[in-house]
């Protein structure tokens, strides 16, 4: 246990404490509050961050496991929070914040460095995070921390649209079938990017009915496959978009058969577009994306920290989302 205290003479804050399901509501709050202030201070007044969908911040904390970490006030409000996330060798965090009274005080540099220990002691190659670009505090904060600023992420939508034929689907296997799958997932992506290990997110997307993992198949080998969350990531909105968390081919040529199959699965899951967040690394890929129609709607900065950087892959694609 930790105590953080400002100079400004701020109550002590405990932590990092294992976050719990039952405290959504109170990781919400903050969330909301943190951001809308950060949109504020960058000149966008008048814009409220909404709560997200609980079933998201039940994804995100599961995903973390003890990697869920929250820092309390002296009456055990939450005071800062960091969702610390490990996939095999890649780790990132997201989303973090502070609450707004305990901001300037140190708390955000502690939830920041616990993350990164965390990480470095569970054996991660790969640290990094996400923030808006056009944020220079941000940018300096993280930067000040030892992280780096890489490539854009840059997020595409396409509209959904009806395919010859339905997509292969996770979620719409045996038992057996599944298990086999998920072997070959894992063994996709650690041929291409070694040590990399999705299965946990596909395996919770599932449970928790947040949408599918769709599958691409040459014959009886799987050479592709995208986790993609159907559910509202904004609480009390209705289905809008699907987005792609993570994408794998075995080949960038196999990039507009998978495109055709998501944007299939968009139209008979009732959501209206797919979202696909590119990092900057794959260039190719997103001039295809472009000619096919998407349109840009969303950008994010890259980060990660000094010599716990990614490599883009010498085959294959490996799309990686480090948000939630």
């Amino acid at each position: 246990m930790v105590s953080v205290r400002s100079w400004r003479s701020l109550p002590p804050v405990d932590g990092p404490f294992t976050a719990r399901l039952d405290e959504i509501g109170p990781l919400n709050a903050v969330f909301s509050d943190a951001f809308t202030e950060r949109y504020r201070r960058d000149g966008m007044v008048g814009v409220r961050v909404p709560n997200l969908n609980p079933q998201v911040w039940r994804y995100a904390i599961e995903d973390a496991a003890a990697g869920a970490m929250v820092w309390r006030d002296a009456r055990g409000a939450i005071a800062g929070f960091n969702m610390v996330h490990r996939s095999g060798v890649e780790g990132w965090m997201g989303p973090l914040a502070v609450r707004m009274e305990h901001q300037g005080g140190g708390l955000g540099k502690e939830i920041v460095e616990r993350g990164v220990s965390w990480l470095e002691r569970e054996g991660a190659r790969v640290i990094g995070l996400e923030t808006m670009p056009r944020t220079m505090d941000n940018i300096g904060f993280y930067s000040r921390l030892g992280f780096a600023p890489g490539r854009l992420t840059i997020t595409l939508t396409l509209d959904a649209a009806s395919a010859e034929r339905g997509p292969d689907l996770l979620g719409r296997m045996s038992m057996r079938d599944r298990d086999d799958h998920l072997v070959a997932a894992r063994t996709l992506v650690d041929g291409i990017l070694p040590g990399y290990d999705f299965t946990r997110e596909l395996e919770l997307t599932d449970s928790l009915a947040l949408g599918d993992t769709v599958l691409l198949r040459q014959g009886s080998d799987l050479v592709g496959f995208a986790l993609c969350h159907t559910a509202p990531l904004v609480e009390g909105r209705v289905r809008e978009e699907l987005r792609v968390l993570k994408l794998v081919l075995s080949s960038e040529q196999l990039l507009d058969p998978m495109v055709r199959a998501l944007c299939d699965y968009a139209k008979r899951s009732g959501t209206r577009r797919v979202a696909f967040r590119v990092q900057g690394d794959y260039d190719a890929m997103y001039r295809r994306l472009v000619q096919m129609g998407a349109r840009v709607r969303w950008t994010d900065l890259r980060m990660a920290l000094a010599e716990h950087g990614e490599s883009k892959p010498a085959r294959g694609v490996v799309l990686s989302n480090w948000e939630i």
